[in-house]
């Protein structure tokens, strides 16, 4: 029986991880004969109900957020129970009027009964759900407990948030995880049972190509077409390890170096010479860096340290889009340009931006973070890897590795960056790997099982 699915998230139609895996349920949902309705705080480039409440970075909703799980700066405790009670009446009131107005008999929530970005989300959330008594699937990337920057519960009302509704255990409520460190531990801490549901990719879409459109980009980007380009796809957040990127870049570009890829010249044909740059472009935004503080060490230190990156959150977005007559590229834009993938996140729930990679074929260089070992790089996958282990943290608290680390895995990408048949070799092999363990069809498999009977 067809079902009105509601999927609930912070926002959607933008390039974060969540937003990109819940249009692949959303897709897979509709292929299978339901209807589908978004609500979120944020539509980017999206169709649905905006609910502006929901917004995780709304000023009064971070603050919110910090009171939660940081420390109580802005309230005392009852002064806090009051502001996260006035939230949550009014998500009420706007849950309730979607709810009804499109007949929903099927809950998704999106990360919201998990990470609490906006903390009075989930409450509300759960309490409509309670009141209409609907089943949900509640899909769970990340859990407040995982933060990097640590939680400390504040009050016995985060407490309470944190006991009852992140997640809630409800006979009608299934929970899916996507990796199998978060399974165990969510089972540990709330002997709730879930089924692993990996983050996957359309492998069998179409190849993203060079057209009349993004024809332009590297020119728009500065770079010539035997510059080398390392793209950094993530948002910029400091999980992500970025300043690994830039260590790599570093080591990349010595005389040595440089030396073979000018004797060599590149896979694509293109001559490597004096002038031609090795340029690291991060391509992600760094609004959900609630410190502020990532991205402007991330530019003091690649300056510092002589690397070539830029920046170019402005010029990309989750689809194509003239703003002001000036146009702007996809994400899916930027692989097609790109050379080779940085991808040294310390910590991932899974690696949407990893499996990207592998679908555009090209090679990656990563940080093997704890999901990567536990579920991932088992299955084959050829990458350069930094290692496991961080060696420490300079005095800005960016993380480091050794240094002959680096400067191995420099030697493995220039043999990837200058013989084509060593590359395609890996890219190849990436590429079937994730079409057998990641794709669409694997997921349909799965979600056709979590589904409720008819």
């Amino acid at each position: 029986m067809a079902k009105n699915i509601g999927i609930f998230h912070y926002q959607v139609g933008r390039t974060d991880g969540v937003s990109l895996e819940l249009e692949k349920w959303n897709r897979i949902f509709e292929e299978m004969g339901h209807t589908v309705h978004l609500c979120a705080g944020d539509l980017g480039s999206a169709e649905g109900t905006l609910v502006e409440e929901m917004y995780h970075h709304i000023p009064a909703i971070e603050i919110l957020n910090y009171n939660t799980f940081k420390e109580l700066r802005d309230f005392d405790a009852e002064g806090y129970k009051a502001e996260l009670g006035h939230w949550v009446s009014i998500l009420e009131e706007k849950f309730r009027a979607f709810i009804i107005e499109k007949k929903i008999d099927f809950i998704i929530p999106q990360n919201v009964w998990c990470v609490a970005a906006n903390p009075a989300v989930g409450i509300a959330l759960e309490n409509m759900r309670r009141e209409f008594d609907i089943p949900a699937l509640a899909h769970n990337h990340d859990f407040f407990w995982e933060r990097s920057d640590g939680v400390a519960l504040t009050c016995a009302a985060a407490i309470e948030l944190a006991q009852i509704y992140l997640p809630p255990r409800d006979e009608k409520i299934k929970h899916a995880v996507i990796n199998s460190l978060a399974q165990k531990e969510l089972w540990r801490r709330k002997k709730i049972e879930s089924t692993v549901v990996p983050n996957i990719f359309d492998f069998d879409a179409p190849a993203w190509k060079k057209d009349d459109y993004n024809a332009d980009f590297r020119e728009k980007i500065g770079l010539k077409e035997n510059d080398i380009l390392i793209l950094q796809a993530t948002r910029i957040v400091p999980r992500k390890g970025i300043e690994l990127a830039i260590d790599f870049v570093k080591s990349l570009d010595t005389p040595e170096m440089r030396a073979k890829l000018q004797a060599d010249g590149l896979y694509n044909g293109q001559s490597f010479d004096e002038d031609s740059r090795i340029v690291l472009v991060l391509a992600g935004y760094a609004r959900d860096d609630m410190s502020g503080t990532y991205l402007p060490k991330l530019k003091e230190k690649a300056e510092r340290d002589g690397v070539d990156m830029i920046h170019i959150d402005d010029l990309v977005h989750h689809e194509r889009q003239n703003e002001n007559g000036e146009k702007t590229y996809s994400l899916w834009d930027t692989y097609v340009f790109a050379d080779f993938v940085t991808y040294p996140s310390l910590w991932e729930g899974w690696g949407n931006q990893l499996l990207e990679a592998f679908r555009a074929r090209l090679p990656v260089m990563l940080f093997e973070y704890p999901v990567y070992n536990a579920d991932i790089g088992r299955k084959g996958f050829q990458v350069v890897s930094l290692g496991a282990n961080v060696e420490g943290y300079d005095q800005s608290g960016l993380a480091q590795v050794q240094a002959q680390i680096h400067a191995r895995a420099a030697e493995q990408a220039v043999k990837l960056l200058t013989n084509l048949e060593e590359r395609q070799k890996a890219v190849e092999q990436n590429f079937r790997l994730g079409q057998k363990y990641y794709s669409m069809n694997a997921l349909r498999e799965i979600l056709g099982k979590l589904m409720p009977p008819s």
